[in-house]
């Protein structure tokens, strides 16, 4: 499993973190970044920060699995070869990689700042992070999902929750899984039992839309019947609505927003806004760029600020 910051054994540390000298400088971050990138802590005993931030780079350091190495320096001990890089004030960070330096900070920075500086140097050695690599599994899982192989999708989406239970791409993923698989209380089940730092997110958003509308599917009545009942009376709202709901259950999201936006157009009032509300649950269920999304959005703006 991937390590999310936890403190690794100290075997381990001693190839990844190690400290370094001016004697054995050339080895550890010259010679050793022509086949990974070599991260240095230059940092003093007297320095408050540096007591800060050298933890918190080692454990990003720790996290992406020898993408990266470490090498921490103590500038008191080694002063020529920081005269020689310059060095000023302390922290500073340098990442090394094929012999040169390609990025780097001073100060104190938050842990977020410095998982960022880890993952940047992480690609500019060609390497991926954990992340990366959870994000290319979630992307497989979705076409998994697109094809119809739902069960393989959320044994795949359940396994990427098991190395990061906060990926939101991941629970939400899960959800649409045991949607298209019919288990529409599992479903409901997964999206309530996600962690409250990723419930507003916009998968998880997207995965609730989509569990509403997949309920309202079961209700659905024949889109035959229901088209020739609004053909009949083009006022009668409700039939309109129901039609909408229908042709979403068959797959006609766009049909679906064309018949909302007709009844919004008719009687923006209709039992309490309901096709405005239904809209934009149907626009939270697609993808933000979904051409659906984008014209239907653009009509329903005209219409309300006709």
């Amino acid at each position: 499993m991937i390590d999310l910051g936890m403190a690794a054994a100290p075997a381990a540390d001693a190839d990844l973190i190690k400290d370094a000298t001016e004697a054995t400088f050339m080895a550890d971050v010259i010679e050793m970044s022509n086949t990974v990138p070599v991260i240095v802590d230059f940092w003093a005993p007297w320095c408050g920060p540096c007591k800060t931030l050298g933890p918190m780079l080692e454990d990003a350091v720790r996290a992406v699995k020898g993408a990266v190495k470490m090498v921490k320096v103590n500038a008191d001990e080694c002063q020529a070869l920081t005269g020689q890089l310059q060095i000023q004030s302390l922290p500073t960070v340098y990442a090394f990689f094929e012999g040169k330096p390609v990025d780097g900070f001073q100060g104190a920075v938050p842990q977020s700042e410095i998982n960022e500086f880890v993952a940047r140097v992480v690609k500019a050695g060609g390497g991926e992070t954990p992340a990366d690599t959870l994000n290319d599994a979630v992307e497989v899982a979705e076409d998994m999902l697109t094809d119809g192989e739902a069960d393989d999708a959320a044994q795949t989406f359940s396994a990427i929750l098991g190395e990061d239970p906060n990926h939101a791409g991941a629970y939400g993923g899960l959800v649409r899984s045991h949607i298209a698989l019919g288990d529409l209380d599992q479903a409901e089940a997964v999206l309530n039992g996600a962690p409250a730092e990723i419930s507003a997110s916009p998968e998880l958003e997207a995965a609730s839309a989509q569990l509403e509308l997949a309920r309202q599917a079961a209700d659905a009545g024949p889109v035959g019947e229901l088209t020739a009942a609004v053909e009949a009376d083009e006022n009668n709202h409700q039939a309109r609505f129901d039609l909408a709901l229908a042709l979403h259950a068959n797959d006609d999201a766009e049909g679906a927003v064309s018949q909302l936006l007709e009844l919004f157009r008719r009687d923006r009032d209709w039992n309490e806004g309901a096709a405005k509300t239904q809209l934009f649950t149907v626009f939270d269920a697609l993808k933000a760029n979904d051409p659906i999304v984008l014209n239907g959005r653009r009509k329903l703006s005209t219409l309300i600020f006709a």
